[in-house]
């Protein structure tokens, strides 16, 4: 049997065009307005599904992605849907034909890859893929979407996943650590280190709660893309077994503006009030 994590594109699919101005010629005694930012328009489409294989063995399919129609730049959306490379239309109607279609293939992928043994579950299970993608925050012109993931095909548990990510939404791009900060990730790292435990799983044993880092898989944190941000901090998202073992569950390790300060841009601290 084996697990997996359905982490369908959900990859987060948000981002604006910056408004840009009129350019039309005028007279000198006219004033050249700017356009209002078109308003962005958030919607959804969804696929709740399930088919019985055996008398023990359901399949179920769930999954949701946003959908933004005001939104035009290919190379934005493509961004949005990275995990969904097969997506080409961004409509409503065409992400709902994609959602669909891969839940179908799911189906039938399931019953191909274990057609062989699949008779022999013999007591009730339920196996499942399920993946969705939320719109979190949308501040000073920074969306940030979490794309979420989780499958069970047997096993001894189910596997989930995160990915974080965050779009500027003024120059229709997703935002990379360099957008943010000018310190090298060797440094960014020794702070993930420092901070391991400011932010605790909930693991708990015999003794009360098990800190962060008594569960560690790795001796280096790596700065990942897989953050985003706050008012307060950066966050840096890790799902199970990324560095830590999986009774740890998902780790959210902080970095202050503090930690980072003298090398934060300019205009990301203007964009964020950061003083």
């Amino acid at each position: 049997m084996k697990n997996t994590i359905a982490l369908l594109a959900l990859s987060s699919f948000l981002a604006v065009t910056a408004c840009k101005k009129d350019k039309t010629t005028v007279s000198v005694s006219e004033k050249t307005e700017a356009q209002a930012p078109e308003k962005l328009i958030v919607d959804s489409v969804k696929v709740n599904d399930s088919v019985k294989v055996t008398d023990s063995l359901k399949l179920s399919f769930t999954s949701k992605l946003l959908v933004f129609p005001t939104l035009k730049d290919k190379e934005l959306l493509d961004s949005i849907y990275f995990q969904n490379e097969k997506i080409k239309d961004f409509s409503k109607a065409g992400l709902q034909a994609y959602l669909d279609n891969e839940k179908n293939t799911y189906f039938n992928s399931v019953k191909n890859d274990n057609k062989d043994w699949i008779s022999d579950v013999t007591y009730a299970q339920n196996w499942y893929s399920s993946s969705h993608m939320n719109l979190i925050s949308n501040t000073n012109g920074y969306m940030h979407i979490q794309y979420t993931g989780s499958g069970y095909e047997g096993g001894a548990h189910d596997n989930y996943g995160f990915s974080e990510r965050v779009f500027d939404l003024k120059n229709s791009k997703k935002v990379e650590l360099k957008d943010i900060t000018s310190m090298p990730k060797s440094k960014i790292e020794s702070i993930l280190m420092k901070n391991i435990d400011k932010i605790n799983s909930g693991t708990m044993d015999g003794d009360g709660e098990v800190k962060n880092s008594e569960m560690l898989l790795v001796d280096k944190i790596p700065a990942s893309d897989n953050f985003y941000f706050d008012d307060k901090n950066l966050y840096f998202h890790y799902s199970p077994y990324e560095i830590a073992a999986f009774a740890a569950g998902d780790i959210t390790i902080p970095v202050s503006w503090e930690d980072l300060k003298g090398t934060l841009t300019a205009e990301f601290k203007e964009r964020m009030k950061i003083k």
